[in-house]
């Protein structure tokens, strides 16, 4: 690894590790999306880390996706335009970061009913990430790698994040911290895709 590759990495995994593990309040909540209510949370009664609404950001709207390319279950390139056609639900995560963690088995569920590309960003890879599919039981998403972390980069993405692609593979907008996306509010946003 050359010098400048790891500290790109360096530089990337503290990026990565600063949004892990970060809670958001019901009136940060607000001020950052106040047509979305606030979700309960761990500390207001609710269900826990994943029932929490992070923070919703329009601000990359109609931006094309980026063209950076990935790892697909079977270790072949490929970019989130080959996903063109329908919306795309892109989730960066990495298996020590807990809110992701949380979310999975709701990512999950959603999986059945949308695309969902849920893309590791653990530097380790499959040796990470094969594991932990096999050890939740996970039955609609597939193990996607970036072990160079270059979405999290290209997107500036603090964990977990999720963008909402629609069908030409323009962002709609992008949520930054823990959901259950099986919620009625998840299922408004997750709409807003054509």
């Amino acid at each position: 690894m050359s010098f400048r590759s790891t500290i790109v990495s360096l530089l990337a995994t503290g990026l990565l590790i600063g949004g892990c593990d970060r809670q958001v309040s019901a009136p940060e909540q607000a001020k950052a999306s106040p047509a979305v209510p606030a979700a309960t949370g761990p500390n207001q009664g609710g269900k826990g880390a994943a029932s929490a609404i992070g923070t919703l950001d329009r601000s990359h709207k109609g931006e094309a996706a980026p063209k950076l390319a990935f790892k697909d279950p079977a270790g072949k390139p490929v970019t989130i335009a080959a996903f063109a056609g329908k919306p795309l639900l892109l989730n960066l995560w990495a298996t020590w970061c807990a809110p992701c963690v949380a979310e999975m088995p709701t990512l999950d569920a959603l999986a059945k009913d949308m695309k969902v590309v849920a893309v590791s960003q653990d530097l380790g890879g499959a040796e990470k990430v094969a594991p932990f599919f096999a050890k939740t039981g996970l039955k609609h998403l597939q193990p996607y790698l970036d072990p160079a972390i270059g979405l999290s980069v290209a997107l500036n993405a603090e964990l977990p994040t999720s963008i909402l692609y629609d069908s030409t593979g323009h962002e709609v907008w992008r949520m930054t911290g823990g959901m259950d996306w099986t919620t009625p509010d998840a299922r408004r946003l997750l709409a807003e895709a054509r």
